[in-house]
């Protein structure tokens, strides 16, 4: 019963939170820890057949988290590293499943070791660990509410995020990114402006805003509603420098950015905290590519909010700490 009562205030401040703002990745904290709650009050509060069912549904989620999907994640690591090379940010799911076998291992040491020092420092090992899978699974579960809820039409201007050419072509990742772009500019009763932003890198023949231009206009977006951005590098420039364009276009109505699904929460966050009234909607990425796509924006988001997550996992072994020794 008292999980269930815990998990309103969590449930309360993620509706507010939402209603608010739904860019602000606090929500995605509040989210989770209510539907732990919740999990744990009816855990608690099973009885009879259902508490058999419940107690077999456990087992299995953590025979499937401990086993299947650290295998799952090796896997798609390598078939990440075959399509897209050996790059550290292919490599996350690989690293990622390879860690949680060895989490598995600390934890049998954990069970075995008592509370001795070898013991209490496995056990320290797997209560940062379960931290991490909350924050991972709460983050990723927000991403597809927050895919839900933004988007509602009625913009006056459409930022497109670039993300790399090949040479001066369109990858296909832009070019998802593009056609979801103008999607969201055919969906307005009046027609946005699409300001299409990205500077030129070292390996690129033109900027990728000009390259972005150019698709759009092949694909029917006329050309006098396009405007290009061709100076930023990061996602951060894209949006302040995008920002600037259309300050200087006179288009002070509502904007949303398009980016790839995988990218969209934390683009998201970071117009939030630039003071950007800005959306974000995310274009369909290939599945094999989305566990390392994920587990990047995640890592990102925590070494942005370092500070928080440093200061709840001291918390948590300080009190584990207490209690063991």
């Amino acid at each position: 019963m008292w999980f269930g009562i815990l998990a309103l205030l969590p449930a309360a401040l993620f509706a507010v939170g939402l209603s608010r703002d739904p860019r602000s990745v606090r929500n995605a904290t509040w989210l989770g820890l209510a539907l732990l709650l919740l999990g744990l009050w009816a855990l608690s509060s099973a009885r009879g057949p259902a508490a058999e069912v419940l107690g077999y549904a456990v087992l299995g989620a953590v025979l499937a988290v401990g086993l299947v999907l650290p295998v799952a994640m090796i896997v798609n690591g390598l078939v990440m590293v075959r399509r897209e090379g050996r790059r550290l940010g292919n490599l996350l799911s690989l690293l990622a499943g390879l860690a949680v076998l060895a989490v598995d291992a600390v934890f049998l040491i954990a069970v075995d070791g008592g509370i001795g020092w070898i013991g209490a420092i496995a056990g320290a090992v797997v209560i940062l660990s379960a931290y991490a899978g909350f924050i991972l699974v709460s983050l990723v579960i927000y991403a597809f509410v927050y895919a839900r809820v933004a988007g509602r039409g009625g913009y006056d201007a459409v930022i497109v995020c670039g993300c790399g050419l090949r040479g001066d072509r369109v990858p296909p990742l832009l070019a998802g990114r593009l056609d979801r772009a103008a999607a969201v500019y055919r969906a307005q009763a009046d027609a946005p402006l699409v300001v299409v932003s990205g500077g030129q890198g070292p390996d690129e023949l033109v900027p990728e805003g000009v390259a972005m231009r150019r698709y759009l206009v092949e694909h029917g977006i006329p050309e006098s509603d396009i405007a290009v951005e061709d100076r930023s590098t990061t996602t951060e420039e894209n949006l302040r420098f995008s920002a600037a364009v259309l300050r200087e276009r006179g288009r002070a109505g509502r904007a949303i950015a398009v980016t790839s699904n995988y990218h969209a929460l934390r683009t998201a966050a970071l117009a939030r905290d630039l003071g950007l009234p800005v959306e974000v909607t995310g274009s369909r990425t290939a599945l094999y590519f989305l566990p390392s796509a994920f587990l990047r924006e995640v890592a990102a988001l925590v070494v942005q909010r370092w500070k928080t997550h440093a200061t709840a996992c001291a918390a948590l072994l300080t009190a584990y700490l207490v209690l063991v020794l």
